[in-house]
Parts: C-alpha cells; sequence; structure tokens
C-alpha cells in the first residue's frame, strides 16, 4: 500500500484556498471582538423581519394541498395549505338547508297570524327558530372557512412543518412565514446610555455575515429597563432595503452621536 507523504496533501493552491476560507470569518469575528473592547458604543445586534408568524391549523382534518415551500415568496391573501373539508361543507349545507325551512315557517305563521289563526306566541317562537337557525349557519361557515389557510401578510416560507396528504389536528402548527420588507435591528443597550438615546437617532449597523456597514435609526425605546441586566432594550429600522440581509443575521451596532 502506497502512502502520500504528508506535504503532497497539503500543498499547493488547494491550501491557500482552505486557509483563506477559515482565516475570512475568523478574521470577521475579531474585528467585531476588538470594536467591542475598544468602542464603548458598540452593541451586539440581531436582525429579525418586521413581521413574522406560525400558521396553525384550526381544524382537525387531512391535507388535500401544500402550496409552500421553503424560502417560497407569497403573496398576501395567497392560499398556503387546503385541507379535505368534505364533512364541513356538509354541515354548511345542512345549516342552509335548516335556515330555509325555518323563514318558511315563519312566513306562515305571519299569514295565520293575519287570519287569527294562531296567536303572537307562535309567531315569535317562529323567529327565534330563524335567528336560531342564523346563528347554527355562521357557525358552519366559520368552521368550513378553517379548511383554507391563507397568507396574513406578504413574505416568504421560513418553515413547512407539515407534508401534503398529512392528517392533522386543531393547533398544529403549519408554515412559519416572516414578511417583507425593510428589517428590524435588535439590540440591548446598557441603561447608562438611556438619556442620551432617541427617537430617528443614527445608527451604523456592521453585519458578520456580509462584512457590510448599513445605516439605520432607532426606530423604537422600551420603556421599562432590565434591572438585572442594566439595559434597554431597542429596536431599529434599516433605512432601506437590501437583498442579500435575511432575519437572523446578526452583528454591531454603534452610535455615532454617542461619541460627541
Amino acid at each position: 500500500m502506497r502512502l502520500l507523504h504528508p506535504k503532497r496533501i497539503f500543498s499547493g493552491p488547494g491550501l491557500l484556498m482552505c486557509l483563506l476560507a477559515t482565516s475570512l470569518p475568523l478574521q470577521a469575528q475579531q474585528s467585531d471582538e476588538n470594536l467591542l473592547l475598544n468602542d464603548p458604543g458598540a452593541i451586539r445586534v440581531l436582525l429579525s423581519a418586521k413581521l413574522e408568524t406560525t400558521l396553525s391549523s384550526q381544524m382537525n382534518g387531512t391535507l388535500g394541498e401544500l402550496n409552500a415551500a421553503l424560502g417560497q415568496s407569497v403573496a398576501d391573501d395567497a392560499t398556503l395549505v387546503k385541507l379535505n373539508c368534505t364533512e364541513a361543507d356538509a354541515r354548511a349545507k345542512v345549516a342552509n338547508a335548516e335556515l330555509a325551512m325555518t323563514r318558511q315557517s315563519l312566513e306562515a305563521k305571519r299569514n295565520l297570524r293575519k287570519l287569527d289563526a294562531v296567536g303572537d306566541l307562535e309567531v315569535a317562537i317562529a323567529q327565534t327558530e330563524v335567528h336560531k337557525a342564523e346563528a347554527s349557519r355562521s357557525l358552519a361557515t366559520a368552521q368550513s372557512s378553517y379548511c383554507t389557510v391563507k397568507a396574513p401578510f406578504s413574505g416568504r416560507v421560513a418553515k413547512v412543518y407539515v407534508k401534503p396528504y398529512q392528517t392533522v389536528s386543531a393547533g398544529t402548527p403549519l408554515i412559519d412565514l416572516v414578511s417583507d420588507g425593510p428589517l428590524k435591528v435588535r439590540l440591548n443597550v446598557p441603561s447608562r446610555l438611556f438619556a442620551q438615546l432617541q427617537s430617528d437617532m443614527p445608527v451604523e449597523v456592521r453585519i458578520q455575515e456580509t462584512g457590510k456597514t448599513y445605516a439605520a435609526h432607532i426606530s423604537a425605546i422600551n420603556s421599562r429597563v432590565d434591572a438585572v441586566a442594566q439595559t434597554v432594550e431597542l429596536e431599529a429600522q434599516l433605512d432601506a432595503e437590501h437583498p442579500e440581509l435575511i432575519a437572523g443575521m446578526s452583528g454591531i451596532a454603534t452610535f455615532p452621536q454617542l461619541h460627541d
């Protein structure tokens, strides 16, 4: 059996590319650490979507359609999931038939009342039956609407929990959805800086994954200080949309005005 010399295995351009690939993230991380140590205004940050939610099933049933895939863009009110609704649709039809029957009965009672063939009590009872049937139809319609799960806002699919034709119960998570548009920057600032913070104050955000710096501004300041950590929670809004940024990226934020 022939053994290769170690120098032949780890020599040449392949070694250089390997070293560069491993050193660049390390250099970026060391740069961030140095910034945190040398700049008292530097704060760790996390990017998050303006809106994000987990869509869950509101009924027991079997998935008939699944129109969502990881990373897929979806429009507002787009249909993402359809459940098999044979039973729910049947209940809705029964409720409609019962409502029609009670309305006919009420009309007949009113005509008989004009002839003094029935009393006011019979008419009132017929009217109550109509109200009851209307409520039953509203309930059946609401239950039937649970068969379709639509996107509450435009965005991207962040996670799909189910598979086509899978049977689910009420409350089962189906899809994680994050909104489009500029991302939020979440950070916790030392409470000693609280007096200097104000809405719309410029923020410079350096994202570790891209190595770039982006302009932002403070959009919200928590009204309560964390007494244990001695920090106050902030939210900042990026001034523009950047396609290369996605929720979950992290980095460092600095406040140029705090150095004055």
